[in-house]
């Protein structure tokens, strides 16, 4: 079986790297048969891939640990979901999966374009580039194919890992990660072809999306995972892996703006090439900051030899656009200018440049402690303060510009219409900032300025779906005639949520932590948690306790929590923490529990966290609203047809 996986990932690189060559050269010299070729091959990596990632699957299931990465990842107790998610949640496992994914997509989004010929022929060769480096680490440097004597058991999984959203999370990253990999190689296409005009964006506007709204769910489910797995009260903490996701789809979301210029207008031609490579460049360092042990994680990869490859691959990538952007830049001169700077295209630029900042923020932030360890000999770090600065310097303002966008007209727009657009928004943000200050909720700055925003932004979302559905009659039919300008409302109505939610739950949390004994109360926050017993409890490879509290708001019982600690023989303890959501605050109590050792007693930690869970309703809205946008439109399609057939004549 190994040695079977082995000949797959070899026969794989050999597959990619005839796209690369024969695509190259097909491109080049305008040979038809040959580029139509080099696409086959690609198509067929991805069966080769598959073929070896079903034969690790089926080691992992089988618990084979003749696999020495079977052995060092699973144990004969774990449970089955648990064993097959092992897949990614190893180093070696994890590039297989990026190479089946990005076989996967290559293939099918060559496919859906293939009568695009002239561009098609040079996106082959690109994305067969990627697939090689990939497949290359896997056959010479980071196999999962590996063998050994077969120990009596296996290392096992980390415990946090044994969580159901570490089913799902991961593989979400990577979908949005290798997604990113399409609109970079159409971009380098278009600028190797020759043909910069919006083709290349329409083509990959909805793999964008996706790639865009994978990362976004990806990154709220390892967020949901963190709060309630880790036990310490937290959805985000900075961390340089949590950041390594959200930098690409800091990226993504200004070139998903920026687009919108170029198809209205024809301007920002050189920006969109350098966001769409910026949004790429970032997942390929979210990769190399994941298995380089370069930064200190929770989620890193200790002692990794990937982590050069992966920088050489980072410089190759970052020389190859750069020099590709900077070569075509007379193809790339805009056909119109900026007419005002009160025009709906600037304050997408503007949203650009504060998109960008952050991230670039972030990014510092990030290698900060590389750069002082090669400056100074020293390893230094950025802490939360830092990133929370930031956060509230181009978060506010961003949140603001969702509501200026909309209402403001296309190339220039009068005072005397603005006055006029924004006198309903401005007037309902006002109110709901002096009535929060009335009810005393002043105590945080940037929290109640959030809410004032998001009022603002609530009221002109509101105003265009009025405006709208009064020309059409019906709101559903409104969505259905523009569903990619009303998806993106929707995804705008999720980050007005997920703002509320994090104001309200960083902003106006209590923590209080107290040793209790058996009947005993602590009270937090209107609630009052009493310790009743302290209980066994056992699974399928863990044993453990749980502390069972009665949770009341003044004299009514309203929950009952379990918080406690799970034992793994191989892999050792974890926190478990119990949750009550409360429904009148939308919030939540957070409970943890250790004993003390000896006795029955508890030491117990408790959050109230009100508004927490707009955040993940805010989950919901996003992915419905990024499906909206993305759902095929005929008016559209036929609109495009239209275009592209007049200016091809």
């Amino acid at each position: 079986m190994a040695e079977l996986g082995r000949a797959a990932l070899l026969l794989s690189l050999g597959l990619v790297a005839y796209a690369v060559v024969a695509g190259a050269h097909a491109a080049f010299h305008h040979r038809r048969r040959l580029a139509v070729s080099a696409q086959n091959a690609l198509l067929a990596a991805f069966g080769t891939t598959l073929v070896a990632a079903v034969i690790l699957w089926t080691a992992l299931a089988r618990r084979d640990f003749t696999f020495s990465y079977v052995a060092q990842h699973t144990s004969r107790k774990l449970p089955l979901g648990y064993a097959l998610s092992a897949f990614w949640g190893g180093q070696e496992g994890s590039l297989l999966f990026w190479l089946l994914i990005l076989t996967g997509y290559g293939a099918l989004a060559v496919f859906l374009n293939r009568r695009q010929r002239e561009l098609i022929a040079w996106v082959v060769p690109v994305l067969g580039g990627i697939a090689v480096f990939f497949a290359f680490m896997l056959c010479f440097i980071s196999s999962p194919f590996g063998t050994q004597p077969a120990p009596p058991d296996g290392a096992g999984m980390v415990p946090s890992l044994q969580n159901p959203y570490m089913l799902a999370h991961p593989p979400m990253l990577y979908l949005g990660y290798v997604g990113l990999s399409i609109p970079f190689a159409f971009a380098m296409g278009a600028l190797l072809s020759g043909r910069t005009d919006e083709r290349w964006i329409v083509m990959t506007r909805r793999w964008t999306l996706a790639a865009w709204t994978f990362l976004g769910a990806g990154q709220l489910l390892g967020a949901h995972w963190a709060y309630v797995e880790i036990g310490w009260g937290g959805y985000y903490a900075w961390d340089p892996v949590e950041n390594a996701a959200f930098m690409p789809w800091l990226a993504a979301t200004a070139f998903l703006h920026s687009v919108m210029i170029q198809e209205k207008r024809g301007m920002l031609k050189v920006w969109n090439m350098v966001l769409v490579s910026l949004a790429f460049w970032l997942s390929i360092l979210g990769t190399f900051l994941t298995r380089s042990n370069v930064v200190n994680s929770i989620h890193s990869f200790s002692q990794s030899p990937l982590g050069g490859w992966f920088l050489g691959f980072i410089a190759v990538i970052t020389v190859f656009s750069a020099v590709l952007i900077y070569a075509r830049l007379p193809l790339l001169r805009a056909r119109t200018q900026l007419e005002s700077l009160v025009s709906r295209e600037a304050t997408f630029l503007y949203n650009n440049l504060l998109l960008v900042a952050f991230c670039l923020t972030i990014l510092w932030g990030v290698m900060y402690p590389v750069v002082s360890q090669a400056v100074r000999g020293e390893t230094r770090s950025v802490s939360k303060p830092y990133y929370d600065f930031f956060l509230h310097s181009f978060g506010l303002p961003l949140l603001l510009l969702m509501g200026i966008g909309p209402l403001v007209a296309w190339r220039r727009a009068s005072l005397r219409s603005l006055g006029r657009m924004f006198v309903v928004p401005f007037a309902f943000a006002a109110v709901t900032g002096g009535v929060l200050l009335a009810l005393g909720y002043g105590s945080s700055a940037p929290g109640i300025l959030a809410y004032t925003f998001c009022a603002f932004v609530a009221a002109s979302i509101v105003l265009e779906f009025v405006r709208g559905r009064r020309a059409t009659g019906s709101v559903v039919r409104l969505v259905a005639r523009n569903r990619r300008r009303y998806g993106g409302y929707l995804v705008h109505v999720a980050v007005l949520l997920f703002a509320i939610g994090v104001a309200g739950s960083s902003a106006y949390q209590t923590i209080h932590e107290q040793t209790l004994k058996t009947g005993q109360s602590m009270r937090i926050a209107g609630y009052t948690l009493t310790y009743d017993r302290l209980d066994s409890v056992s699974g399928p490879n863990y044993t453990g306790f749980r502390a069972v509290l009665d949770v009341a708001r003044g004299h009514s019982h309203v929950a009952t929590v379990a918080p406690g600690e799970n034992l793994y023989p191989i892999e050792g303890p974890a926190n478990e923490a119990s949750v009550y959501h409360d429904p009148r605050t939308l919030g939540d109590v957070f409970t943890t529990a250790q004993t003390i050792k000896g006795s029955s007693d508890i030491d117990l930690k408790v959050l109230t966290k009100p508004l927490v869970n707009l955040i993940w309703a805010a989950g919901f809205i996003f992915v419905f609203g990024s499906l909206v946008a993305m759902w095929p439109d005929a008016v559209e399609q036929r609109r495009l047809a239209e275009r592209y057939a007049a200016a091809a004549a």
